[in-house]
């Protein structure tokens, strides 16, 4: 039983110690695709003012040391392989030691084995089904398989096997797979990995992703089998809404790429490669797509189909080659989708014979696990999934379009059975379970949440139960919408990476997840998908929209990758992003030479569904223009690239100063008046200082006209409570965090919502739900204001010239109906953690801060003179450096180590 998404501790320690190591950011991987890995660990230490002082990595292949780095000064904690360039299909072990402030050293160790670095070194072929050659094939019973319109074009998923002798014992045997479409393994009859969903998705026209797999101990000397089961996925079932080209994106059918590389005790090598010699036939997966659903009729399952033994009868074909080209194969650079949790059934409603409405309790992106119980053989049973309810019980899923979101299963009739899909993912909270025998329980039925097996990185929580629920509703929309690539909802025909939607929630993700590699890979489709022009498509891996150069949708091309690199301090992502970022920012000043961005708008969204407002979307347009110029030029100057800097710098400035002139007056209005034309130059510092505060009275003015109500829609939601506490309105940031009227977050949450609604007006009292062609109820975007939760209200940030949150900014901001709130994050340093509480006119505030960073406490007090650290004055405490009282706090710089700050509040 899986248990959730939680943040793990750091060990427990004596002295300076590294943790959680990784290879090119993955925990022991096996597959690796680079020969000169980037290798980091964390550090954690109980002593005060404790650093990294110096370090050595080591690296060894069967105890034989390939690079040593030797001693170094200093505190990173990260080093690139510095030695010659590793093998291909081996694997290594590498070790860090560090020597803390007193000279003392600790060390820790991990492993990384290498995948196949070469195109020659694979000696498998893409198979598939060999339409040619497929013998005639009567099933064993007579059926009538549900199909739908949709449906109805699905060719039934693959099931492929190869039996093969190994001459010696195994000491090391590794799979490494991937599929034009999605795959599972299994090796004498059992499950390899626990992958879900692979190879996952991305652009197959320029790359598809492999997968390394240990299975060391599912093999042995003599008769072994290697089997696979292939279905649809992205590469050829339906992705998307348009019903002129919803299918067949990248090809028609799926096909299968896999190697086996045994090693023997005596040096030898055995490889079983896929080819013609695997044989293949359908199974009792009848159709099985990621929009539509899957079909599974148990009475024509194959028995120990994948496990020595196993005779093959009719049916069985040899699979059919289709090449050997492996140009575009790469190996996977970011963690798979996964089940990482098991929800119980919280009800079960009857609703007429063998019909139960089902509910998990919570939006959830996966699949359900179902028991049944003294089912006659042909007894079929249908599962429907879908978000929401209507007002008599049943399910509302009209917001599904096109999808079918349905599954069956077909009963052989041999008693307790259970069906779980494989190749399919629903967006759902409630599932009707029509045909059911007998009594359907609670106990029945388990929901398996899928998504991005991404590492947890923090964790929030307050003494606000409304508080904590929109933070959970946040998680659960970052969980269910990263699956492979950050998409926009994991229910209707739709699921795929907005642009805009992905920049404007990742602060927020990587709050919550080491999402480093996942938007790397992202970033990777991104840059193909690019027009040779500079002009970046709307949604990324690129298909079904043709519009490209949206103003805060292609900008993700720079913001995304800034974003990166201040979270994790990784250069790499920067010079790899580069030229997108360079070529974007070229395409809209080509178009817009002077400087307002009104030509070449592509979609023009604007602040996709703010409420009752329209900003205007030149505004919105060319302040998003200064800000990638902006980011631009600092990519530029980190990559040492000072002529680009020095002249996208200049480009900065002079939007910004257009910006000012066309689109604001001396009052500080800028046109249209909105609460996000405010937001945007605020946030992207177009304005000059003497119209800074003119601009933010504006703003309040526009909040308080509608009874402190928001109107923000995507670009302007994430900037909202953020800019009016850094402008000294905090109490009116506060109020609507916990506004529970229409628009709010809290709205939504009083009405159940247990994820971030993709419009603030998905369902409302008045009107019941929002347009069906366009509402779902699991959306991260307007949860956006998840980052301020962490930097704001528990305090941790780091200074604007900091990456990697070296230089760490702890300024807890308490208000509202909050009497205390904490926070942890795993930097790439360490963890760091807060804990303020307020009781009887005393603060108290609790900092952790990670060896080798140092922080800016900001301690909010009434009376600075109050101020103490761990009950004596903050003057008298060895380390701690007062900087003065400032706008209501009491400033200090400390080192890492723990510390209790206590305050008149």
């Amino acid at each position: 039983m899986t248990t959730g998404w939680v943040l793990a501790d750091p060990p427990a320690v004596a002295a300076l110690t590294p943790y959680d190591l990784r290879c090119e950011q993955l925990t022991d991987p096996l597959g690796i695709g680079t020969a000169r890995p980037r290798l980091s660990w964390r550090l954690a230490s109980p002593v005060r003012g404790d650093r990294q002082e110096a370090f050595r990595v080591r690296v060894e292949r069967d105890g034989v040391q390939v690079w040593d780095s030797g001693w170094r000064p200093g505190d990173p904690t990260s080093v690139d392989h510095g030695g010659a360039p590793l093998t291909s299909l081996t694997d290594y072990a590498w070790h860090v030691e560090v020597r803390d402030v007193a000279g003392a050293e600790t060390s820790a160790s991990a492993r990384f084995a290498t995948g196949i670095f070469h195109p020659e070194e694979w000696q498998a072929r893409w198979i598939e089904h060999d339409y040619d050659t497929e013998p005639p094939f009567e099933p064993p019973v007579d059926r009538v398989e549900p199909r739908s319109e949709r449906s109805s074009t699905l060719a039934a998923p693959r099931y492929l096997r190869r039996s093969f002798e190994l001459p010696a014992p195994v000491v090391r045997a590794r799979v490494y797979a991937t599929a034009h479409g999605l795959y599972q393994l299994n090796a004498n009859g059992r499950r390899v990995g626990t992958d879900e969903l692979t190879p996952g998705w991305t652009d197959y026209r320029y790359r598809v992703a492999y997968q390394a797999y240990d299975v060391t101990d599912l093999l042995h000397e003599g008769e072994n089998v290697l089997g696979a089961v292939l279905a649809e996925g992205w590469w050829s079932g339906y992705v998307g809404w348009d019903t002129r080209s919803q299918a067949h994106h990248y090809g028609k059918k799926p096909q299968l790429l896999a190697q086996l590389v045994v090693d023997h005790p005596d040096g030898s090598r055995t490889v079983i490669g896929t080819d013609a010699s695997w044989q293949e036939r359908t199974g009792p997966l009848r159709f099985a797509d990621l929009l539509m659903g899957e079909s599974y009729d148990a009475r024509l399952e194959l028995g120990d189909w994948s496990s020595p033994g196993y005779e093959l009868g009719k049916g069985w074909a040899p699979a059919g080659e289709t090449g050997a080209d492996v140009s575009t194969v790469v190996a996977a650079s970011t963690d798979p989708v996964r089940v990482t949790e098991d929800l119980p059934a919280v009800s079960v409603d009857r609703r007429g014979e063998g019909r139960y409405v089902v509910d998990l309790g919570q939006n959830i992106a996966g699949r359900i696990r179902l028991r049944v119980r003294a089912a006659a053989a042909g007894d079929r049973i249908r599962l429907r999934h879908a978000e929401m309810l209507e007002a008599d019980g049943e399910l509302y899923t009209a917001n599904l379009r096109t999808a079918d979101a349905t599954d069956y299963f077909v009963s052989a009739g041999t008693g307790e059975e259970i069906f779980e899909p494989s190749f399919t993912l629903h967006g759902f909270r409630y599932v009707e379970i029509d045909g059911y025998p007998g009594e359907l329980t609670a106990e029945d039925v388990t929901g398996r949440v899928l998504h991005s097996d991404t590492p947890v990185a923090g964790r929030f929580e307050c003494s606000d139960p409304g508080v904590n629920r929109l933070l959970s509703n946040i998680r659960w929309g970052q969980r269910g919408n990263f699956v492979s690539v950050p998409t926009d909802c994991p229910q209707r025909d739709e699921r795929l990476g907005w642009t805009a939607d992905a920049q404007i929630f990742l602060p927020t993700a990587a709050y919550q997840a080491d999402v480093q590699t996942f938007f790397a890979n992202w970033l990777e489709d991104l840059a193909v998908a690019q027009t040779p022009d500079g002009a970046v498509p709307d949604v990324i891996p690129h298909l079904i929209t043709g519009r490209h150069g949206t103003p805060a949708w292609s900008d993700a091309a720079t913001i995304v990758p800034w974003t990166l690199y201040r979270s994790y301090g990784d250069e790499r992502v920067l010079r790899q992003a580069w030229s997108s970022m360079r070529s974007w920012v070229d395409f809209v000043h080509q178009a817009n030479p002077d400087l307002i961005w009104r030509n070449r708008t592509g979609g023009h969204y604007g602040d996709w569904l703010q409420v009752d407002v329209i900003t205007d979307r030149d505004v919105l347009a060319t302040a998003y223009f200064a800000r990638s110029a902006e980011l631009t030029a600092a990519a530029a100057q980190v990559l040492g690239l000072r002529d680009e800097a020095a002249a996208y710098g200049e480009l900065h400035d002079r939007i910004a100063a257009a910006f000012v002139a066309e689109f604001v007056d001396a009052e500080g209005k800028v046109r249209g008046d909105t609460q996000t034309g405010y937001l945007l130059p605020l946030a992207f510092g177009l304005l000059p200082e003497d119209l800074e505060q003119e601009a933010v009275k504006h703003l309040v003015a526009d909040l308080e006209r509608r009874g402190r109500s928001l109107t923000t829609g995507f670009a302007g939601v994430a900037l909202l409570c953020p800019i009016l506490a850094r402008y000294g309105q905090l109490e009116l940031a506060y109020d609507l965090l916990h506004d529970d009227r229409y628009p709010s977050w809290g709205y939504s949450i009083r009405h159940g919502a247990t994820t971030i609604w993709e419009r603030w007006d998905g369902w409302t009292e008045e009107q019941g739900f929002g347009p069906v062609a366009m509402n779902s109820f699991n959306h991260y975007s307007l949860g956006s204001v998840g980052a301020w939760l962490y930097s704001d209200v528990a305090g941790i940030d780091q200074t604007p010239s900091s990456v990697a949150f070296r230089e760490l900014v702890i300024r807890p901001r308490p208000g509202g109906r909050l009497d205390w709130a904490r926070a942890a994050y795993d930097t790439p340093s360490g963890r760091v953690s807060t804990r303020w509480a307020i009781a009887a006119g005393q603060l108290s505030l609790d900092v952790e801060v990670p060896p080798g960073t140092t922080a800016t406490v900001h301690v909010p007090t009434s009376d600075p003179a109050s101020v103490r650290e761990s009950d004596r004055p903050v003057g008298e405490q060895e380390g701690l450096e007062v900087v003065g009282p400032a706008d209501g706090v009491l400033v200090c710089r400390i080192p890492s180590g723990r510390y209790t700050f206590t305050a008149r509040s």
